[in-house]
């Protein structure tokens, strides 16, 4: 099958496998992320096959919807791209994209290991931060019964993956635990680029969060 065919054929399969999905990890995230990557593979002489098929399948089983299984997207992709006979050698280094990309908690390290990764990587952190990285923060929060907000609970940082994937504070603790960080953890020229400015709505949202959760609010004259 060819290269274009191969694309278009993940797409409509990714498509209708996550429309209407309500934790912000729906089509339109795999969409835009695709989006995304293409872009900063473009200015980063990648390979566009290998980076829009780590892109459309980042998510395929993502180990948050998989009860904790980090081995579960590598197993759905595999089989997917193997029932279109693409070339083990895409395979694998798709695969090494959906194995290495997820955020693991503050103090935990996770280098891409080939460009193509560092830029789905680029393209993922980039819509989680942001009015969209916003937006769906608080969609995946309504989605697992968390709090919006309790000043009573304080951010941790966490040391290892399984802390990170046992929490469950409020939303938006998230913001000081992963968003936040995601600027300087960019890979690409171009992802830091487009990630300051989304960086900066953040920080804009949260004090205007804290100006208005205060129960004592001054105005301005």
């Amino acid at each position: 099958m060819e290269s274009a065919n191969i694309i278009a054929a993940t797409a409509a399969y990714m498509q209708e496998k996550f429309s209407g999905e309500g934790s912000g990890h729906d089509w339109w995230h795999i969409y835009r992320v695709w989006q995304n990557a293409l872009f900063i593979a473009k200015s980063e002489n990648a390979d566009l096959l290998v980076v829009q098929l780590g892109a459309l399948l980042h998510d395929i089983a993502d180990w948050k919807f998989q009860d904790g299984d980090e081995s579960a997207g590598e197993r759905a992709a595999r089989q997917y791209l193997a029932s279109l006979e693409v070339p083990e050698l895409i395979i694998a280094e798709v695969c090494r994209i959906i194995n290495e990309i997820s955020f693991k908690g503050a103090g935990v390290a996770t280098p891409m290991s080939t460009l193509e990764g560092q830029i789905v990587q680029d393209a993922d952190r980039l819509d989680a931060i942001g009015a969209i990285g916003i937006a769906r923060a608080f969609a995946y929060g309504g989605f697992r019964h968390r709090e919006m907000y309790n000043p009573n609970i304080p951010p941790e940082n966490h040391g290892s993956f399984a802390a990170y994937k046992n929490n469950s504070g409020p939303t938006v603790n998230h913001f000081y635990e992963k968003l936040l960080l995601l600027k300087d953890r960019m890979n690409t020229t171009t992802g830091r680029a487009l990630a300051r400015e989304r960086h900066q709505y953040m920080l804009n949202f949260l004090n205007q969060f804290y100006r208005e959760w205060d129960i004592n609010p001054k105005l301005n004259k």
